[in-house]
């Protein structure tokens, strides 16, 4: 068992590394959601949805 840990010790602390760096993002994601922050950057300009993603915003204003 030790041997096996001992061979892959690189790989083990890249995945580590790797789990990390995405839970992170997560973290921040759920973060930005709660602050109201929207994840498409806000140029509606050429967008489809601008109507749809955004209509909460859109309505307060009226």
């Amino acid at each position: 068992m030790l041997e096996w840990l001992y061979n892959n010790l690189a790989n083990i602390l890249i995945l580590l590394a790797v789990a990390g760096i995405v839970a992170l993002a997560i973290v921040a994601m759920i973060r930005d959601k709660k602050a109201g922050k929207s994840s498409c950057g806000c140029n509606c300009a050429n967008c489809a949805m601008a109507g749809k993603c955004h209509s909460a915003v859109n309505k307060k204003k009226s």
